[in-house]
């Protein structure tokens, strides 16, 4: 039998209760479908000419070892990569930047958040080559009050302490905050943090179903938060 896929529990606040916003970057506000194409399929395909490899195999291996890194600084470090793999991945990705992509309703979503007063911080766990490519692809950092890579950090968001160290930063108040971010682990560690407000991105790729969360408020699209 097919487990049941939870149903949406919708987002119940007001915006007069909320000073800060944290938005994450890939699933987020960007159409993670890029980067679920770039290590799942197009850097096996070029490590596997590089290597004389069927491109299952380099795809098998590949995985395996992003599995032993996930939730670390490790994961998201494109030097670290390229020194693991032998490849320029920083290039590698503007060779096939045209699939970055803004969900739908982000820059209206932005732009009402703007209107509103509201600090709008992008904190991310992508690494600061990715992050640059992106907003240069974008051309959304001009919206932001602040943009954080954990790297700065010095921890991943799933690890509590992140957060900690993220308001001494940026100096916001954990109570009249909100986080929207994909990844229910990092949800969870906001929570345990005690950021009051958080919000899971149930659609991160437009290549995939909604999937709501069980335990969060979840949207689809930004504009469910437009009120």
């Amino acid at each position: 039998m097919t487990p049941t896929e939870p149903s949406q529990i919708r987002p119940a606040f007001t915006w007069d209760a909320i000073d800060c916003v944290l938005l994450d970057m890939d699933g987020t506000l960007l159409d993670k479908y890029f980067d679920d194409y770039f290590w799942e399929h197009y850097v096996p395909e070029v490590y596997a000419r590089l290597n004389d490899l069927s491109p299952d195999e380099a795809r098998r291996r590949l995985l395996s070892r992003y599995r032993q890194v996930e939730a670390t600084l490790q994961w998201t470090d494109l030097d670290y990569w390229s020194e693991q793999l032998g490849l320029d991945i920083p290039e590698l990705k503007c060779r096939i930047n045209h699939l970055i992509q803004i969900h739908p309703h982000v820059i209206d979503f932005l732009s009402f958040l703007d209107k509103k007063g509201k600090q709008i911080h992008l904190v991310t766990n992508a690494h600061s080559k990715t992050l640059a490519i992106k907003l240069r692809k974008t051309r959304i950092g001009s919206y932001f009050s602040g943009i954080i890579c954990s790297e700065v950090v010095g921890k991943a968001k799933e690890q509590p302490v992140f957060w900690e160290k993220l308001e001494e930063i940026i100096g916001f108040d954990k109570r009249r905050t909100l986080l929207a971010d994909d990844t229910v682990p990092v949800l969870a560690s906001a929570r345990e943090y005690g950021i009051a407000y958080l919000i899971h991105i149930a659609r991160p790729s437009s290549r995939q179903p909604v999937s709501y969360s069980a335990e969060f408020p979840s949207i689809a699209y930004f504009d469910e938060l437009i009120f």
